[in-house]
């Protein structure tokens, strides 16, 4: 993890806290990426027989963030933002602090982009920690293993506490589909391939997003609940009755231990199912027998993210 380096100078390393547009958004829970290196151009073998290489341009590897529920707001609205038209780039700067949020390091980047968005697969079998993870991609990265002259102290607001967010607490919503008993949902990743133009004599690049890809959504629950998944399949795959009024929509809900509070809301439009998977089990085994529903999405929104 390249900003980790700063750690190897001051020690243990305490929070990272994030800042975007010059506001504090919240402490993450991980970072990875970041790396700056030079593109190595290899030139033609000459009179001389050797292999000459020299430096190109200068290449930014995408920032990766986990976070939780305690980010502030304007993060979430990026996020949102950015899944949908409005998307919008944005400078910020990841600083490595000490235990007592005093900044020992920096990672500064500028005219970022969102290029993956990657939500926790539910599981009602889970009791690990759910995080979100937000990958980006700046036009320039800008490192610091020193800290501020000024000794400042970064204030994040208190207001920010991080809510248990666990796998487990969840809920499946599809038009005209019984999701009560869904077990698991693993849902569409969102991801943007972010090309670069070089300009005129510079070495660093201006990047531009290309449209989202958004992945497939698979779903598990028991065979014995799952007459309107195979009624679905049946029309859609077999008897190909799969336009644009036969998709479906609906929303994956993360919510908090008490199940009734919604900490994130995915909207996912134009869902058709293509494959449907039976998991028999062993023969006289007491073992539930499941079923496996793959969709293609067409279409995906955060919609709500309880702030």
């Amino acid at each position: 993890m390249p900003i980790s380096a700063s750690a190897r100078v001051y020690g243990p390393v305490g929070p990272r806290v994030l800042v975007l547009d010059g506001e504090p958004c919240g402490v993450l829970i991980g970072v990875t990426g970041g790396s700056i290196s030079a593109e190595l151009v290899t030139e033609k073998i000459g009179i001389d027989h050797l292999s000459r290489k020299h430096l190109a341009g200068v290449k930014y590897e995408d920032i990766a963030l986990e976070v939780g529920t305690a980010m502030s707001a304007r993060f979430y609205d990026w996020v949102q933002q950015s899944l949908g038209s409005n998307w919008a780039r944005k400078d910020g700067t990841i600083y490595i602090c000490d235990y007592d949020s005093h900044p020992r390091g920096s990672l500064a980047f500028t005219y970022a982009l969102v290029s993956e968005v990657s939500f926790p697969a539910a599981d009602a079998a889970s009791k690990d920690a759910a995080k979100l993870t937000v990958k980006l991609s700046p036009e320039i990265i800008r490192s610091s293993r020193t800290p501020p002259k000024d000794g400042v102290k970064l204030a994040v607001p208190k207001q920010q506490q991080q809510k248990k967010w666990l796998p487990s607490n969840f809920k499946l919503e599809i038009e005209g589909l019984d999701c009560t008993h869904v077990n698991k949902v693993v849902p569409p990743l969102a991801r943007r391939a972010v090309v670069e133009h070089a300009v005129g004599e510079l070495r660093d690049y201006e990047r531009e997003p290309s449209h989202w890809d958004f992945g497939n959504l698979t779903v598990t629950l028991p065979q014995s609940h799952a007459d309107d998944w195979y009624n679905w399949h049946e029309d859609f795959v077999i008897k190909g009755e799969n336009g644009d009024d036969k998709e479906k929509n609906g929303s994956l809900v993360y919510l908090t231990p008490d199940l009734k509070t919604e900490l994130f809301r995915l909207k996912l439009s134009h869902l058709g199912i293509f494959r449907l998977h039976e998991d028999s089990g062993e023969a006289g085994s007491e073992q539930i027998h499941r079923v496996e529903a793959e969709m293609y999405c067409e279409q995906m929104e955060l919609q709500s993210h309880g702030h």
